[in-house]
């Protein structure tokens, strides 16, 4: 079982897949013209939704979130289009940025397991999350912006504005093995039900 990397036809969707390559996780990319079905047929252990120019652009993305259940990382583009899906609201950045930040953590469930009170990220800020869905928890803000990472309560469904696939980001390759991780307890869960 691999981990599906779907391109929304953003610069570093390559980088998160070679990433995972580098940390031995297993995985693949594919479109995000690629129908559910598909997707299906995949048998995936997680999705991880890639970044992009704009959410017309986000092929089945959105499809993806409210029709699957897997487990689901999204990034930048990614994050915003699991807000939508869940009824959040997105909206242009206060403060437009593509630079290192530094991110506070509010809680280090999950996908942030290991990183401490804070930590320098890349992140581009042209459109964010402005209100995280019902149901979703923040997990990390910064002085630009409010939602940096997200969780849904119940579901292993998390968002992240900033890139955990470039090398500014500090402790990048952490958020991909926790959430893989996170995928391997879920499908374990799951084969037992």
């Amino acid at each position: 079982m691999k981990i599906l990397v779907v391109n929304n036809l953003g610069q570093y969707n390559h980088r998160i897949y070679r990433s995972l390559h580098y940390l031995k996780i297993p995985s693949e990319i594919i479109p995000n013209s690629t129908s559910l079905e598909e997707v299906k047929e995949k048998n995936p252990l997680g999705l991880i939704l890639g970044g992009g120019p704009s959410i017309e652009r986000a092929g089945n993305s959105l499809s993806y979130v409210e029709e699957l259940d897997y487990p689901i990382l999204g990034i930048c583009l990614g994050h915003q289009i699991i807000a939508k899906a869940f009824g959040g609201e997105i909206g242009a950045a206060g403060i437009e940025s593509y630079a290192q930040i530094k991110i506070n953590i509010l809680d280090e469930n999950d996908i942030l397991k290991g990183f401490g009170k804070s930590a320098d990220v890349w992140a581009s800020h042209k459109d964010e999350v402005i209100k995280p869905p019902e149901n979703f928890k923040v997990l990390a803000t910064s002085s630009i912006c409010g939602v940096e990472a997200m969780k849904h309560e119940t579901k292993p469904i998390y968002g992240i504005q900033f890139h955990p696939e470039v090398h500014h980001t500090e402790n990048g390759g952490k958020i991909f093995e926790n959430f893989y991780e996170t995928c391997k307890e879920y499908n374990e869960k799951k084969s037992l039900n």
